[in-house]
């Protein structure tokens, strides 16, 4: 680790990966430190996800999500093909379950076709040639261009590639303040030209010390994914139910992996700690009186509904009731066949304090001086390449 660069990222996960990238892309010269508190790249949301690439028909037309899920799809597939990654073409099933949802249906369809996604409503008939255990009420929606790939191989691909372009990585190295034109870590002082923060679950506090981010805080939820190990059969598609569009999270549906296993979740639990994936792991006292206040906060105000959201979420650690949400999608599936929980992962969810509510899309702010990543939440996998492109032109280089 040199005293001085260009370009310094806090932070190894996808999003930091491709902003070096993109910055590479342009300015083939630059100099640019990669720093991690782990010991590898991606340790967290960017490798412990569903590795699913969405088809953008989620979103409201006016969001980045809109902006860079379809684009972001087709170009994370072009990559790993290009790099000889596994691609699951598997497709997506979203399912309704009486009147109302069907309405959702129509509305995911609308949103879909004015963000340039490949989505069509379709009968039950037809979901079953695509999917012949699903279990839909009248409709459904397919999405073809739906797929899954190993979220952690594509980090480590282009972490191998930016190496390859003389980016420097520094891992086991911690942010632990600002300076004057720099930062400061565990293993010294670095000067930067510019900062760029895609720290993840921990943005909004190195924003914080920039100035930038004040009236947001990270609300962390886990989530967890049930494994299926009966056989790899039983489920050959993706099956979502309709989410409530109202807040972020999609519900529990069944997953088919780039290796083709099943899988159920994820569960949208709150946590009480930054980086709460065990009982006691990364405990941290003052993020647990934190994260536990805010929490507190919203469920006595039931904000945004997260009262409901919360004790909804907590009976997803009965199995048997995890389990029974996927089983109402399909026409049938052994309830024994799930075993084994995947790792679980943390969702870094920004969380307005002022308007007391989940911030839905990304976030970027910032300065000549620093960027700001934050909210990187999912669909950010699958937006990947063109939102760092985008981060880049239009808040790092021009700034």
């Amino acid at each position: 680790m040199k005293s001085k660069y260009q370009y310094i990222i806090i932070g190894s996960g996808i999003i930091g990966l491709t902003i070096a990238r993109a910055i590479k892309q342009v300015q083939l010269a630059a100099t640019i430190l990669v720093i991690d508190k782990d010991d590898e790249e991606a340790a967290h949301a960017s490798s412990r996800n569903s590795g699913v690439l969405h088809a953008g028909f989620y979103y409201s037309a006016d969001s980045f999500k809109a902006k860079f899920t379809v684009e972001g799809n087709r170009a994370l597939k072009e990559y790993c093909r290009l790099k000889d990654l596994p691609v699951n073409d598997c497709g997506k099933l979203v399912v309704a379950q009486n009147e109302g949802e069907l309405e959702q249906l129509y509305e995911l369809e609308r949103r879909g076709k004015r963000n340039g996604s490949n989505v069509a409503i379709i009968d039950e008939q037809q979901a079953r040639d695509h999917e012949p255990n699903v279990k839909t009420f009248k409709k459904a929606l397919y999405s073809p261009d739906t797929a899954s790939v190993d979220p952690k191989q594509v980090c480590t691909s282009i972490k191998d590639d930016l190496l390859e372009m003389g980016v420097h990585f520094s891992f086991q190295t911690k942010y632990s303040g600002k300076i004057d034109g720099g930062i400061k870590t565990n293993e010294g002082d670095v000067q930067a030209d510019k900062i760029i923060n895609c720290a993840g679950l921990y943005a909004d506090k190195i924003a914080q010390d920039f100035g930038f981010g004040r009236k947001y805080t990270m609300i962390p939820f886990k989530g967890l994914y049930l494994k299926y190990t009966k056989n790899k059969t039983d489920v050959k598609i993706n099956i979502y139910p309709v989410p409530n569009l109202k807040n972020p999270f999609l519900g529990v549906h069944f997953t088919k992996t780039v290796s083709d296993e099943i899988k159920i979740g994820p569960t949208a639990i709150p946590a009480f700690w930054r980086e709460n994936y065990t009982y006691s792991k990364n405990f941290r006292f003052g993020e647990f009186v934190d994260i536990m206040s805010q929490e507190a906060r919203l469920f006595l105000t039931n904000a945004f509904g997260f009262r409901n959201l919360a004790v909804e979420e907590i009976r997803k650690y009965n199995r048997k009731y995890f389990v029974g949400l996927a089983q109402s999608m399909v026409g049938g599936i052994d309830p024994k066949g799930f075993t084994e929980y995947t790792k679980p992962g943390i969702r870094a969810q920004l969380l307005d304090k002022e308007k007391r509510m989940l911030v839905q899309d990304f976030v970027i702010e910032g300065d000549e001086h620093s960027t700001h990543v934050l909210n990187a939440v999912s669909p950010a996998f699958t937006c990947s390449f063109p939102f760092a492109e985008f981060v880049t032109s239009n808040h790092i280089l021009k700034a």
